[in-house]
């Protein structure tokens, strides 16, 4: 990145980071917010010497662009904490103290890397399952839809399972290319943002642990216990580095994820639940009807329910049967459709 793209970034991020102070919903995140200020415009102070003595000019006024204008207005209507995701996008840091509680005494703030990975870690492992479980809902309950509906057209078995076989392929490759884009385009933010914090960690490391000190500061830590502990921090560099990456960018560098992986899990969790209404064709040939599909379907519904009680907390039972209706309503849809259809056809 030029000198000068570097100078307009800091200049945006301190202009934001005023916008974010005058919203913030404390005075704690708003004395964070107006220090972090501070520090990107000594920092982009340090970029506009530089560009001088390499024979440059730094521009007269600085001009946010209509990007940054959108975002703050954004900000300034629903608070900082609702449009996290687009201020991290425009290099604002300091986003973690709206996702992580307060110190309190005997929560203790974590002083390693091991440590602050932990929760992510353990995070991430149950959000995989949640995604394989919604995977497995979504196959299952848009392919035995879409059976129903050819059913409801046709009685011919070759026609409804070269449909529900269509329908899987098609679901599975669907998914899986949405949940490459998606963790690519993520990794790919996520990956550039961590290289800037880089290329700043080791221009100004003074400046970066004095914002990663006050972070610690607004989430309960005594400012100079918080310089302290950062100080330990930046004795590594790469403990340096993940740690802003953790506290000010709220990316773990070790857990960024797989396009590829995600894609897989993806491709695979709609196929087993595309593959569920499907079975009762595999097991008979040439058709037995659709009771079969019906029953089998019902059923895998109430298990995918109960499944996804586990992560709300509600009762199985009401979870089991609240799934059931839904796909039940699906597929009714889907088959008075068909049937409409295929008489409007015959």
């Amino acid at each position: 990145m030029h000198l000068d793209e570097r100078w307009q970034e800091e200049m945006r991020s301190a202009w934001l980071y005023r916008v974010v102070a005058r919203a913030a919903e404390d005075a704690t995140k708003r004395r964070l917010f107006e220090a972090l200020e501070k520090s990107a415009l000594g920092q982009a102070e340090i970029i506009a010497e530089e560009i001088r003595r390499n024979g440059g000019a730094v521009a007269a006024r600085f001009r946010p662009g209509a990007r940054a204008y959108v975002v703050a207005a954004l900000t300034r209507i629903l608070l900082p904490h609702r449009v996290r995701p687009l201020l991290a996008a425009m290099k604002v840091r300091g986003l973690s103290v709206y996702n992580a509680p307060p110190v309190v005494p005997g929560h203790v703030m974590p002083s390693s890397v091991e440590q602050i990975g932990a929760r992510h870690r353990r995070a991430g492992g149950a959000g995989s399952i949640r995604a394989a479980v919604f995977g497995a809902n979504d196959g299952l309950v848009s392919n035995a839809s879409l059976i129903l509906g050819v059913a409801g057209a046709t009685e011919d078995p070759r026609v409804i399972v070269l449909t529900g076989v269509a329908g899987l392929l098609a679901g599975a490759f669907s998914m899986a290319a949405g949940e490459y884009v998606s963790v690519r385009s993520q990794r790919d933010l996520y990956e550039h943002q961590i290289a800037q914090e880089r290329d700043e960690l080791s221009q100004y490391p003074e400046e970066e642990a004095e914002e990663l000190a006050l972070i610690y500061h607004a989430r309960g830590i005594e400012l100079e216990q918080a310089r302290a502990m950062a100080q330990a921090i930046f004795r590594d560099p790469e403990q340096a580095l993940r740690s802003l990456s953790i506290e000010e960018l709220g990316i773990h560098p070790d857990e960024l994820g797989s396009p590829w992986a995600a894609a897989l899990s993806s491709f695979l969790a709609f196929a087993c639940g595309a593959l569920v209404p499907l079975a009762p064709y595999a097991l008979v040939p040439g058709g037995s009807g659709l009771t079969p599909v019906l029953l089998v379907s019902a059923a895998a519904l109430f298990l995918v329910g109960v499944a996804i009680s586990l992560f709300s907390g509600k009762s199985a039972l009401m979870g089991g049967l609240r799934m059931l209706l839904i796909g039940c309503g699906a597929g009714l849809v889907t088959f008075t459709l068909g049937r409409l259809l295929g008489v409007g056809l015959t």
